[in-house]
């Protein structure tokens, strides 16, 4: 049986630098990389993957190559925190609306239930662009590895989760040009959203 529920918790990190850490696990311990010391080739990046978005149109790793983007787990029909989440998820739309190189992807945690029409009636309904913002569906399994093993979006540490364990927290994820997790944030919060667009930046002049 699948338990619904929506998360309060957040990890988050507020502050102005002038470079971003990068994160490789799920405590989101910040490390951190200068000119002279290059990024590990084994380091932690974002594997490849094909969704399919609102559009109906298959969307994979290479559709973000050399791109930064958000991304953040939800569902259509949540009562809950998705319509805050989404709200906020549309400033970083807007701050970066004319920026072909800035995306945002959401996933659908109940794909079974979010169709592509779904998605589509949603994406009209909230003034999701398409190609800029890709609301995703797909198979179930290979959303929720996304979710707990890649992008580390849950905050229940050390706690074994079956295929059955729901997930859906209020965590925007922001990935740089090389799928690398450079920062976590609470979307919920417009001043750690404002802190998201801020560090987007940042990436943008490294």
């Amino acid at each position: 049986m699948i338990t619904l529920g929506c998360s309060t918790n957040t990890r988050q990190r507020i502050g102005n630098v002038e470079e971003l850490p990068y994160y490789s696990e799920a405590t989101f311990t910040p490390e951190w990389f200068d000119a002279e010391e290059r990024v590990p080739e084994d380091y932690h990046q974002i594997p490849s993957f094909s969704l399919v978005n609102q559009s109906g149109e298959t969307l994979t790793e290479k559709d973000v190559e050399g791109k930064i983007y958000v991304t953040d787990f939800f569902f259509t029909s949540c009562p809950g925190i998705c319509p805050k989440m989404t709200t906020n998820m549309q400033l970083v739309q807007e701050a970066f609306i004319n920026d072909k190189n800035v995306l945002i992807l959401s996933h659908s945690v109940t794909p079974e239930y979010d169709s592509v029409s779904v998605l589509k009636t949603y994406a009209e309904l909230k003034g999701v662009v398409d190609g800029k913002w890709h609301l995703l569906t797909g198979d179930r399994n290979a959303i929720y590895d996304l979710g707990r093993n890649q992008y580390f979006v849950e905050e229940d540490l050390g706690l074994e989760k079956d295929s059955d364990d729901f997930i859906h927290t209020e965590n925007f994820v922001l990935i740089d040009q090389e799928r690398h997790i450079r920062g976590i944030y609470n979307g919920l919060n417009k001043t750690s959203v404002n802190q998201l667009i801020a560090d987007i930046k940042t990436l943008q002049n490294e």
